[in-house]
């Protein structure tokens, strides 16, 4: 099995370090750290804040695809040390990832959390499991009203946190709603703060 530094840094991809001269650092880098394969206390915990992430799949002959995958927050589950899990819901049928995965097992997921600028990459094996019924009913949320079709059971082999640089700060559509109902309460007592001073 592949060294986690080796998955995502193959031989082509340590040339154009070279060529392009990162590799002396990165070589620092995966001495000391490198990429990681447990799942640590940060990475469950990451993972438990987000209700939205993106997956990537690729056919056997290599066209990659991605797609969004979305749900309550803390969709996404910690099996265990190597393990995430999800329950996968009806969507728009086209079953892409499903059928790149029945002959490609290699998959990537990215994790974003726009608000505080950070990102998780995470390489491995993907499987969507349709014959084990406890999987997936520790998988749902009784409160989300999607329908589960499907479990995928996703097998760490590397992962890291990227660098936070050209990421956007967005900020969830309930925070900025929140936000201007705070303003307007702001506004609203400013007017009587003037108007006791005035009286």
């Amino acid at each position: 099995m592949d060294q986690p530094n080796d998955i995502a840094f193959t031989p082509s991809v340590k040339a154009q370090q070279d060529r392009l001269g990162s590799r002396e650092s990165y070589a620092r880098w995966e001495e000391s750290r490198g990429f990681q394969q447990e799942i640590t206390d940060e990475l469950a915990l990451f993972v438990s804040e987000r209700d939205s992430i993106y997956l990537g799949t690729a056919s056997a002959e290599g066209q990659p695809y991605i797609q969004h995958r979305g749900g309550p927050k803390g969709f996404v589950k910690v099996i265990d040390t190597r393990t995430l899990a999800f329950a996968d819901f009806g969507g728009n049928r086209q079953y892409i990832s499903i059928g790149n995965l029945s002959e490609n097992p290699r998959a990537y997921m990215f994790l974003m959390d726009y608000e505080n600028a950070v990102r998780i990459k995470l390489w491995g094996t993907a499987e969507f499991v349709e014959n084990e019924p406890a999987l997936l009913e520790s998988l749902v949320d009784p409160e989300y009203k999607a329908k589960p079709e499907r479990a995928l059971r996703f097998r760490v082999e590397a992962w890291d946190k990227n660098c936070r640089q050209h990421i956007p700060q967005l900020v969830p559509a309930h925070h900025a709603e929140r936000a201007r109902e705070l303003a307007e309460r702001v506004a609203e007592l400013e007017r009587e703060l003037e108007k006791l001073r005035a009286g």
